[in-house]
């Protein structure tokens, strides 16, 4: 066989075990339109390398972006807590829109530690008809003398009880 034949006949394998599974790890779900959400956003102000697991610290930016083409929708909070669950800064004193496309960006300084290697955001938004989910991330990035790191996280809709 050749090795074009070959590489078809794996890749064809591959997609048929995929399909079999309900798993195509190139497609995403079809998108479901929503009027808000809650959303978990992991975030690392450090993480540990070397064999005396030194912190690493790393500048973190919120980035939510609207991704629908023509609907608003509006962020009702946006809260960062630290790796024990405390909450350390609400980001909005008000209800903020973003247009249709928009984008708002959130930044915690490189020296800023308090939140620690298991912070996260919780991004809470609303809309007034369905709309896309916006595409919420975290971009951290670190440089010291010649070492740099840099890596992304996603949001993740979570449930929330209804208040008590």
């Amino acid at each position: 066989m050749t090795r074009r034949g070959t590489t078809r006949t794996w890749t064809a394998a591959f997609v048929a075990a995929a399909l079999a599974l309900g798993q195509v790890p190139w497609a995403d779900e079809a998108p479901a339109l929503c009027k808000g959400q809650t959303l978990y956003v992991p975030v690392y102000s450090h993480i540990y390398w070397g064999p005396k697991a030194r912190p690493f610290d790393l500048a973190c930016t919120l980035s939510i972006r609207n991704v629908d083409t023509r609907e608003a929708l509006t962020l009702v909070a946006v809260e960062y807590y630290d790796t024990h669950g405390k909450k350390v800064k609400s980001h909005l004193d008000k209800p903020l829109t973003l247009a249709p496309l928009g984008t708002k960006e959130y930044y915690i300084e490189e020296k800023d530690a308090r939140g620690g290697s298991g912070a996260n955001f919780i991004v809470r938004w609303v809309s007034e008809r369905p709309v896309n989910a916006p595409i919420v991330e975290c971009i951290m990035i670190g440089v010291e003398g010649a070492q740099g790191v840099s890596f992304t996280s996603r949001g993740r809709a979570i449930l929330e009880p209804p208040p008590k």
